[in-house]
């Protein structure tokens, strides 16, 4: 049995990663929209008669191709502007988290607690069980509560690294001496996957990240646990 490879964004679990397959969707609609005009163009000047052959200039023609494409780039450029400016907002956190990219690992410290604080290493093909993902889980997960802003501070100790989860539509990277903020909210229980989004050296691909996200309740005896 074969399955055809999935081409499309994943399912959003944030309502910026909602906006952005929005706008994927819209700018995808205007391409779409062009490539049929250009195509009918085309298929039109194939089959003509060359009864213009003779044509020298065409004012209307010219002021009309130079006005239609900046029509349409303000038809992408506005909802694009808002979009990045709603990405950069940093709203009112409920709970912060410090991610630190190692060669090759990353390192969590939650900072409105007082000593919790992890690695998170990817869990070797040998040591996992028919429930895990390849490449994907780790032996400590972070877990963050949903319905909740959260702000993510992002640095590294040794080489760039990207913090990446592509259903939340956060994407940041991991430089060394400098921190780096995001922040979002997870509008769904559930376990998030994503990796290194930059070439950080041999075992680029090992470093995975996995986000747990729980109701507010499970959090907080998730934070007991980790404080006894």
């Amino acid at each position: 049995m074969t399955t055809w490879p999935n081409m499309n964004l994943q399912d959003s679990a944030s309502p910026i990663m909602e906006q952005l397959i929005y706008f994927h969707d819209h700018a995808l609609l205007i391409i779409m929209m062009i490539l049929s005009v250009v195509t009918y163009m085309m298929i039109t000047l194939i089959y003509n008669n060359f009864t213009n052959q003779l044509l020298l200039e065409g004012q209307l023609i010219e002021v009309m191709w130079t006005i239609a494409p900046a029509i349409i780039l303000i038809f992408i450029a506005i909802p694009s502007l808002r979009l990045l400016y709603l990405m950069d907002e940093i709203n009112n956190p409920t709970i912060t988290l410090k991610t630190i990219g190692h060669q090759w690992y990353w390192s969590y410290e939650y900072s409105d607690f007082l000593k919790i604080e992890f690695d998170s290493y990817m869990i070797p093909q040998n040591e996992m069980n028919n429930e895990m993902f390849r490449l994907l889980d780790v032996d400590n997960r972070a877990s963050l509560p949903m319905n909740s802003f959260i702000r993510i501070i992002i640095t590294a100790t040794d080489v760039l690294h990207s913090w990446t989860i592509p259903s939340l539509g956060v994407k940041a990277d991991a430089t060394p001496g400098r921190l780096n903020q995001t922040s979002f909210l997870i509008s769904r229980p559930g376990v998030f996957y994503g990796q290194c989004s930059e070439i950080c050296g041999a075992n680029h691909s090992f470093m995975p990240i996995v986000i747990e996200s729980v109701s507010t309740n499970n959090f907080i005896n998730w934070i007991h646990k980790m404080n006894e």
